[in-house]
């Protein structure tokens, strides 16, 4: 794996960030990172991919920080209820987004506005963790296709596997201990070139989150060596819980 020297001023977050969480991955995971240099040099993109731990934002920044890269999040907003740790993630550039709510909106435009001034964003299309029993990806929400449409820059898929045997799903203890092996794959940006031009409408935003869900799948299966289902698990149609643990029972509220 060829390594890329960053090019941008990290900032005192991200300083501290590499120098504490960077040892702790490398002491925990065997990385192979597949087609880095698929990951553009500069200016801005979307890099999206399949979301599987709540360890994995941690494993992506290494694999996008290995390659030149600060990686911005569309980070959910709960994070940054805490006064210190929202401090140190709008310093690190973070994006909060408050998750099934018209206030998204102010989320989309700041990541917008990022793309715009060259920066890398991360966005998880399925909008939380893989509820699939297989952990397939699911279907995607509309945000990367949006942000891609609104600002013609390349969308990066990324493919990822292992992170989840780290940490699973909602789990509070990870296992570190043998080191796990996490494989993550780049590819080609998504051609949405043909729809660009296009009014800009529910069919053709669709019709970007379909092409964008397709590629990080495709990547899944390679790294995987298995077939995903024929149709990508969807929450709604499921009847399951979109964001939070869907292990737990909602919390009642109070009268």
């Amino acid at each position: 794996m060829k390594v890329r020297k960053l090019q941008q001023p990290r900032g005192w977050a991200f300083s501290i960030a590499v120098a504490i969480i960077k040892p702790v991955l490398l002491a925990t995971t065997r990385h192979d990172w597949i087609d880095g240099e698929k990951i553009p040099e500069r200016g801005g993109f979307i890099l999206v991919l399949n979301h599987i731990s709540h360890i994995d934002p941690l494993t992506a920044a290494h694999l996008v920080y290995d390659h030149g890269r600060l990686p911005r999040y569309l980070a959910k907003s709960g994070l940054f209820r805490n006064k210190a740790l929202a401090g140190f993630l709008g310093a690190a550039g973070q994006i909060p987004v408050e998750r099934l709510s018209r206030n998204a909106a102010g989320a989309y435009d700041a990541a917008v506005r990022a793309v715009e001034q060259g920066e890398c964003v991360v966005v998880y299309p399925e909008g939380t963790i893989t509820r699939d029993p297989g952990m397939w990806p699911m279907t995607g929400k509309s945000g990367a296709a949006r942000i891609a449409l609104a600002t013609g820059c390349p969308v990066i898929p990324v493919g990822q596997w292992g992170a989840q045997d780290l940490l699973a799903p909602y789990a509070t203890t990870p296992h570190p201990f043998p080191r796990k092996k996490v494989t993550m794959k780049v590819g080609d940006p998504v051609d949405l070139s043909d729809l660009l031009d296009l009014p800009p409408s529910t069919a053709v935003t669709q019709q970007a989150t379909d092409r964008i869900m397709a590629a990080v799948t495709a990547l899944v299966e390679d790294i995987r060596q298995d077939r995903a289902p024929a149709e990508r698990f969807d929450m709604r149609k499921a009847g399951v819980r979109q964001i939070g643990n869907p292990n737990k029972p909602p919390k009642k509220e109070r009268p």
